[in-house]
């Protein structure tokens, strides 16, 4: 098309009313804008809709160039300001409701590959129709709030401090952009003063933030590494979502203790337990606005409220297959830390269904461990095979103590107290011998049973060389010295009591 029939399109367009234009005329529209932009004449494009005499147009059917404007935009081309500033034209001009409604079907159709560019480009923009709308701005928030985090969460979080630094993805770029975007429409729920009256329309807007909050709690947070002494940009992200839910008057108390949370979201069990539970993991272990919680609640009760969302963080290891989890992990400080905690709940917590429930998290956690990973985590645990060498010698050391006992029998506290250590370290050794069969024994039955073997891989070439059934027949056997090397000890000391000194 040249340009004089361009100009005559344009006339016509000028000179009809916008009842009688035809979807062919908004295509045409579209079509025209995108070659603009397609040959490097952005400003040609921005001189169109800055035009008077193109007022009409631009008002009736300038929502169509918001496609190619945001696609050229997300190119980052040299045309950039020229995109932006017809962009914000057009934001200016077109009817709020239909630049809503485009804007909408932008975010939700948004290629995989720019999700976070799209959505930062269209942030300012979206933020500025929102604030044009006359007329339930509540609920067009929460679909906006809803569009984003839809697209958000389809992008892969960041799981250690050099993929957050990377932020390959956007994820976090996203994410400050998102609580910068909020942040006007919490200013609009704060209260003025203590009389102020809450509008309906102020009510249905915070609760509309509080879902925006507790989605977020949910996507992303919940699958984030947060560490209170690296304040990542995540760690920010949460900080910001907390301070959020405390501006528009929401009890943490409530959400996490007494369950309010469901009836005003509308969120499903699922999803409502999830939120409470990267909450309560934000709140009682990130210590991120700990100060605004109450502190009349007793310790113990805190706990038994949080032990339903310790088990909810771990609830994800049902949906991974069993032996599956690499040795790998086993290096994150969370991975080493949270089995520990589990392990102090279960001996010293009084009370019986808390130590119930930390069992079940307990045991899912090692069964989605892989062989590997099992038996690196027990290592410690199943150490009398590892130190076999040094047991058996303090154990021929003992034994030769016991048998030369005339001097030491002479010198009663020398004896007593040989006796004392002789008691403890044996009682000791016998638990941890004890533990290292079980562990041993239930490894090298796996092992025998030949469909589990190729069900579960354990020939991986990966696992330790103790996997390899002769060894661990080996270490059983090593175990059987020791326990006999402690038979006799006791043996020797019971007759030694019997002889007069």
């Amino acid at each position: 098309m040249n340009e004089d029939q361009v100009n005559d399109k344009i006339q016509r367009w000028r000179d009809t009313p916008e009842e009688d234009l035809k979807p062919e005329d908004y295509q045409e529209l579209k079509n025209l804008g995108s070659a603009c932009l397609s040959e490097g004449k952005s400003t040609l494009l921005l001189k169109f809709i800055q035009d008077k005499k193109n007022q009409g147009i631009v008002k009736s059917m300038g929502c169509v160039l918001l496609v190619p404007l945001v696609t050229e935009l997300v190119k980052k081309e040299k045309s950039l300001d020229c995109c932006q500033t017809a962009i914000t034209n057009l934001t200016r001009t077109c009817r709020p409701e239909e630049l809503l409604q485009n804007l909408l079907a932008l975010i939700n159709n948004t290629d995989p590959g720019v999700i976070s560019e799209t959505i930062t480009a269209l942030f300012p923009h979206l933020q500025t129709v929102l604030l044009q709308l006359d007329e339930k701005r509540a609920a067009s928030v929460g679909l906006a709030l809803s569009a984003v985090q839809k697209q958000l969460s389809r992008l892969p979080v960041p799981y250690n401090q050099q993929q957050e630094n990377d932020d390959e993805y956007g994820l976090c770029r996203s994410c400050t952009a998102l609580a910068e975007f909020a942040k006007c429409f919490v200013e609009k729920v704060k209260r003025k003063d203590v009389n102020y009256v809450t509008t309906p329309e102020e009510e249905e807007l915070r609760v509309e933030l509080l879902k925006f909050c507790m989605r977020s709690l949910r996507e992303p947070l919940l699958d984030a590494e947060l560490n209170k002494d690296r304040q990542s940009v995540l760690w920010h992200f949460a900080t910001k979502l907390m301070v959020i839910l405390h501006a528009i008057q929401e009890s943490l108390s409530e959400i996490l203790l007494f369950n309010s949370l469901r009836k005003r979201t509308q969120m499903d069990n699922t999803e409502s337990k999830e939120s409470r539970a990267c909450l309560a993991y934000i709140l009682f272990v990130q210590l991120i606005t700990i100060d605004s919680f109450p502190a009349v609640f007793s310790p113990v009760f805190v706990l038994q409220c949080n032990m339903e969302y310790i088990s909810q963080l771990l609830s994800s290891l049902e949906s991974v297959p069993d032996n599956s989890l690499p040795v790998s992990l086993l290096g994150l400080k969370s991975f080493h830390s949270v089995p520990q905690n589990l392990q102090q709940v279960l001996t010293d917590c009084p009370i019986q269904h808390l130590r119930e429930s930390g069992l079940q998290v307990f045991q899912n956690f090692i069964n989605k461990l892989d062989a590997e990973a099992k038996h690196k985590f027990f290592r410690h645990e199943t150490m009398s095979c590892f130190c076999s060498s040094r047991i058996i010698e303090s154990l021929n050391l003992l034994r030769y103590l016991v048998i030369r006992d005339k001097k030491l029998r002479s010198n009663v506290n020398m004896w007593e107290e040989l006796c004392r250590i002789k008691d403890e370290y044996l009682k000791m050794l016998r638990v941890c011998i004890g533990i290292s069969r079980t562990y041993y024994s239930a490894e090298l039955q796996a092992l025998r049973e030949d469909q589990k073997l190729k069900a579960k891989g354990r020939c991986d070439q990966q696992v330790d060389c103790f996997y390899v059934p002769q060894v661990l027949q080996c270490a059983l056997v090593t175990f059987d010295l020791m326990e006999s090397l402690i038979v006799r000890i006791e043996e020797i000391t019971e007759e030694k009591f019997k002889i007069p000194n």
